[in-house]
């Protein structure tokens, strides 16, 4: 009789640990792995044609016979719209992810790289995006800042994080609406650090940043053999398409437990597109031109890095990574943030004013 019962209770804790064993495979999503799709080989999503005639047509002001997937229709509560009205030569355009809250966070950055007159030569405009916000104290605050300073693009939409590719389509919106006109268009999260100095220094010559300013003559000499060529100009022309920031492949997050949980009907394939991070990343005109039109037939995706990489993809517009925008926090030294573009981790806007002080006064911001 003791024996079955030992046997008994040996069976049990099997059995116990076996269930558990399988919730466990389960809730960190192995078993979703082998049902995955290939992306290289098979990858779908619609609108599934092509979908650059499509474009064409919108670009001309023609109405496409196939019926568009997506309208965002934005309302704009404060819409900036004479931000970037007679200027004929807009350089740079900074469009600001920000949290209502954040003040202190917009404060920093209009005294610090978002500053319009950094550079008397250079023509650059700074707006912050921010959705709608529940809070009446918060949202008169809000008022009251874009009164002062003129830089709020607010939209009808829910400020929250699942909600960020609207955000990052109001901004699409809002530059193919009021801003049409700059050659570089740069989305950031307001936890950055920027340098202006670099980021034009980077669009002189993405391919060969930093190099060239250290080898100025023979990276010169190899640009005019470049240009010979590919026709390519140390000024980017206005024709191309460029996608750039901090570059990933990686694939979606399967267990259940994660904030970035993605389920197989949401999207099937063992790969996400090549893209770039949403902290930071620069669009020229014509790649924010061409995203844009291919936003109306692309399905919506919750997260807006994966969705403008979506976007990239169908419209044939290849990433382009430089380890000079940093994901993760680059480790402050005072003589190693030389050739920093971006470095995200800057929650605290005291130290992010006090590390750019610093970088300008050597230079470099």
């Amino acid at each position: 009789m003791y024996i079955l019962r030992s046997c008994s209770k040996k069976g049990l804790k099997v059995v116990a640990l076996l269930i558990s064993g399988f919730v466990f495979l389960l809730i960190f999503g192995v078993f979703h792995h082998p049902l995955e799709k290939d992306f290289y080989s098979n990858f779908h999503y619609p609108y599934d044609g092509d979908i650059e005639p499509l474009i064409l047509e919108l670009k001309n002001n023609r109405t496409p016979s196939i019926p568009r997937l997506n309208d965002y229709n934005f309302y704009y509560y404060k819409s900036c719209d004479g931000k970037c009205r007679d200027t004929s030569d807009l350089r740079l355009v900074y469009i600001i992810k920000s949290a209502p809250q954040n003040f202190e966070h917009r404060l920093a950055i209009r005294s610090s790289w978002g500053f319009q007159r950094r550079f008397s030569d250079v023509e650059i405009r700074t707006v912050f995006l921010i959705g709608l916000q529940k809070v009446p104290d918060v949202q008169v605050s809000l008022n009251e800042e874009s009164q002062r300073y003129h830089d709020i693009v607010q939209a009808n939409y829910t400020d929250s994080y699942f909600n960020n590719t609207f955000k990052t389509m109001c901004g699409f919106e809002w530059v193919m609406r009021y801003c049409p006109n700059a050659k570089f268009y740069m989305f950031i999260d307001d936890d950055y650090y920027i340098s202006t100095k670099n980021v034009l220094r980077f669009l002189r010559f993405p391919i060969n940043y930093p190099q060239y300013l250290k080898e100025p003559i023979a990276s010169l000499n190899n640009l005019i053999e470049l240009r010979k060529i590919q026709n390519v100009e140390i000024d980017l022309e206005d024709d191309v398409r460029l996608y750039t920031g901090f570059g990933f492949q990686s694939a979606p997050h399967r267990h259940y437990m994660s904030k970035w949980y993605v389920s197989l009907e949401e999207y099937p394939y063992h790969l996400w597109p090549p893209y770039i991070s949403g902290g930071a990343y620069i669009l020229s005109k014509a790649a924010l031109q061409d995203m844009y039109y291919a936003s109306f037939y692309m399905k919506h995706f919750r997260f807006d890095d994966i969705y403008v990489a979506i976007l990239a993809y169908k419209t044939n517009i290849e990433p382009f990574h430089s380890k000079y925008f940093y994901f993760n926090k680059k480790p402050y030294s005072k003589f190693d943030y030389k050739y920093v573009i971006a470095s995200h981790g800057y929650g605290d806007p005291k130290t992010m004013v006090k590390v750019w002080n610093e970088q300008k006064s050597l230079g470099n911001a």
